[in-house]
């Protein structure tokens, strides 16, 4: 079994208002749980305000059901002039075990931001 890359960021519980009739989440919360995720690290990182400037390679290989807890994690690969590229995983904690099972993962690419909404260099670490 595989494990996680990365740092647990996010953990959110999947609720019914979430699902589509068969019960099954809509893959728009789930991506967007894993955009909160991003947003938090890179503004962690940027220290300060980042917006989503794409996401890479998506594809969805397990549903999340009603009552799952979402696991997001983040890795953040590669840091440019005023731009963050994270990979994240998102795993589900199904609700009757405690096993995980990877859903989905993608490439997030954040853009730091001044106070103008101008792109903006990050600090060194």
């Amino acid at each position: 079994m595989t494990k996680p890359t990365g740092e647990l960021t996010l953990r959110t519980l999947a609720m019914p208002a979430d699902a589509n009739p068969a019960g099954d989440i809509f893959g728009g919360w789930v991506m967007a749980q894993m955009d909160l995720s991003c947003g938090i690290r890179a503004a962690e990182r940027a220290r300060g305000r980042v917006v989503t400037a794409a996401v890479k390679e998506m594809a969805f290989d397990l549903p999340v059901k009603i009552g799952d807890t979402l696991n997001v994690y983040t890795d953040i690969t590669r840091v440019g002039r005023t731009s963050i590229t994270l990979h994240v995983e998102a795993w589900a904690q199904r609700n009757r075990h405690r096993a995980l099972e990877k859903v989905t993962e993608a490439t997030f690419v954040m853009v730091a931001l001044d106070d103008d909404g101008k792109p903006k260099p990050l600090p060194a670490e």
